[in-house]
């Protein structure tokens, strides 16, 4: 769209009648993003420590994976989900068009600002209501869900969400939209989400911990996971966990990468995945579907031998089979290799965390 800018209504018509010159008004679209982006963005090299997190998070953002973190309460679960943002790529203009019609639907566009600069991170806390998360009314509106299009839904203590509104997660996750039934209308609201999940390992939030003794019972452990479905946990591809950080880590002066060197690494890869999935509407390794996994996620005779152990050790589903060769795939592009190895695999396997509890 050419745009011009002239002060008076004189120039206006001036303009129109070809007697008056005006100069056409130019953005430069990549510097605007950037700018906001450098100024806004939390760094991930505040984090202290955890840097098995911090690799589990690269992987998540660098395939657009669903990731859960599990541990104790202060051990920094909410302050690394805020820094997720930081190291996704930054939004292309159509994406930031299409993420500031959602936010406009919903009367959550801020006074005078023209568009979403940024990807969205939202924290419903667990007490949000079903309409809430997964949006309603009279006439729908978008809940946190879509609020979340192309962006983070980050869900502190998971299992403290009511049960249906867990639920609701699964139909997004699996199809990036959500549908709103009512007596009188229905809308289909954009979901294409990176759900970041936290929990503490049981209800005291001691469980494994080496500093406090866990005062729960067996049961109640089990009751408290049993509260996330396995279809829902299905749809959840890493799961890691978030230990204490040691004293001389919190004390030392070093840093790890900042989210600029992260967010590199991620453009690099979701780069390698856009080339691989060109002509289909398919953008990252996580929205594979399985004729694609079939074709892009064949694993070496070493590898292929681990994965036999896993789900025969493990009880794996078909689709928790399939999410580990999607993390495997997006572990190899981030190295940048073509192949995928016992390595890639065996790096994936070790982001099942609760699969290997649970046994």
């Amino acid at each position: 769209m050419g745009v011009y800018a002239p002060e008076t209504l004189a120039d206006a018509v001036g303009f129109l009648n070809g007697s008056v010159e005006l100069k056409r008004v130019k953005v430069d679209v990549e510097a605007l993003f950037e700018k906001e982006l450098r100024e806004n963005i939390l760094d991930l090299a505040d984090v202290k420590g955890q840097e098995h997190v911090k690799r589990a998070l690269t992987v998540a953002a660098a395939g657009g994976h669903n990731i859960l973190m599990v541990g104790p309460p202060g051990s920094g679960k909410s302050m690394i989900a805020k820094r997720v943002p930081g190291i996704l790529p930054p939004l292309t203009l159509e994406e930031a068009i299409d993420t500031t019609k959602v936010w406009s639907i919903a009367g959550e566009m801020k006074a005078h600002e023209p568009i979403k600069f940024q990807r969205p991170f939202r924290s419903p806390h667990h007490t949000v209501s079903y309409p809430g998360l997964v949006g309603g009314g009279v006439d729908p509106v978008p809940g946190e869900i879509s609020l979340a299009h192309h962006g983070v839904l980050f869900l502190d203590e998971l299992p403290e969400f009511d049960r249906k509104a867990i639920e609701s997660m699964r139909q997004p996750l699996e199809d990036r939209v959500i549908t709103i039934a009512r007596a009188n209308a229905a809308a289909t609201f954009p979901a294409d989400i990176m759900l970041v999940g936290a929990m503490n390992p049981c209800p005291c939030g001691h469980y494994g911990d080496t500093k406090k003794n866990c005062t729960c019972q067996e049961f109640q452990i089990q009751r408290y996971f049993g509260r996330i479905s396995g279809p829902v946990m299905d749809r959840i591809d890493l799961q890691v966990e978030v230990p204490h950080v040691p004293y001389d880590e919190l004390a030392s002066q070093r840093s790890g990468p900042t989210s600029a060197e992260v967010r590199a690494e991620v453009v690099k890869a979701r780069a390698v995945q856009q080339e691989r999935f060109t002509g289909t509407n398919v953008y990252c390794n996580a929205a594979m579907t399985e004729r694609q996994v079939q074709d892009w996620c064949k694993p070496d005779r070493e590898a292929e031998g681990m994965l036999k152990n896993a789900v025969d050790t493990l009880g794996y589903s078909a689709r928790t089979y399939g999410r580990i060769l999607k993390v495997s795939r997006t572990i190899a592009d981030l190295e940048g290799s073509t192949a995928l190895t016992a390595a890639h695999v065996s790096e994936a396997l070790q982001y099942r965390t609760l699969d290997r509890e649970k046994r």
